[in-house]
This record gives structure tokens, sequence and C-alpha cells, in this order.
């Protein structure tokens, strides 16, 4: 009997097949289990202001959307709920930055600003968007 022989790798030559198998198989591995989760955005427009300032440090976030739909970092909330987030929030001395839709109604504002005084949150910022000068 004559059996082939197989050929053999010169010195220095990698059989890449195996590893485009693996690499194939980790990316279908990955693809199956992964899972994606669509979440949107808050549609607000930012009012414009020329002194706007970045603010870096541990805020609350207080969304007001053109329709007076108050979230509290992305989630719906009602005043009661905000009112409760919010002493928490004045016990650890966070800031609140309240991010208002240039249509929103300005009695919704006043009335978290004014439950922020009440609660002695003092560092209450407005978000705007920069306007070019």
């Amino acid at each position: 009997m004559n059996f082939k022989r197989h050929r053999q790798l010169a010195r220095g030559e990698l059989d890449l097949a195996p590893l485009i198998d693996v690499v194939f198989l980790l990316l279908i591995f990955f693809m199956l289990t992964s899972s994606f989760i669509f979440q949107p955005g808050i549609k607000v427009t930012l009012p414009k202001a020329v002194t706007s300032e970045v603010i870096h440090h541990k805020t609350l976030i207080v969304t007001i959307t053109g329709e007076n739909i108050t979230y509290l970092d992305e989630k719906v909330v009602t005043i009661e709920e905000l009112k409760v987030s919010m002493e928490k929030a004045a016990k650890e001395s966070r800031q609140l930055l309240i991010k208002a839709d240039r249509h929103a109604s300005l009695g919704r504002v006043v009335e978290i600003w004014d439950l922020c005084r009440e609660l002695g949150i003092s560092q209450i910022n407005i978000a705007t968007t920069q306007e070019l000068k």
C-alpha cells in the first residue's frame, strides 16, 4: 500500500485555517449570546445662552419635555417621586441640573426649582446650548 505523505510545513510558515475557524466560531457565539436593547433618548430642545458653562460634578438630572413630562435620569416620574429622590440628593449634597425643553411650561420649571429650595438644594443649574458669538 502506498499512502500519500502529508506535506510538511516549512519552517516559519503558519497554517491559518484553524485560527480562522476559531475566530468565526467566537464571532458566531458572541452574535448569538448578546442582546441588543434600543433605548431612545429623551427629545429636548434646549434654549440657547451665550454664557454657558460645562458642569463636571456629580449631578442629578431632571428633564422636562415640551409636553411637560418630567424625567429623572431618563425615567418618567411624578412630582412626589421626584421629591423623594431629591431629598436623597440633598443629603448627599449633590447638584441638580434641569434640562427643560424651550417649549416646556415655565410653571413646571419653577415648581421643581421651588422644590429644590424647599429641600435645601442650593446648586441648581439650567441646561442650555451654547450660542456662538
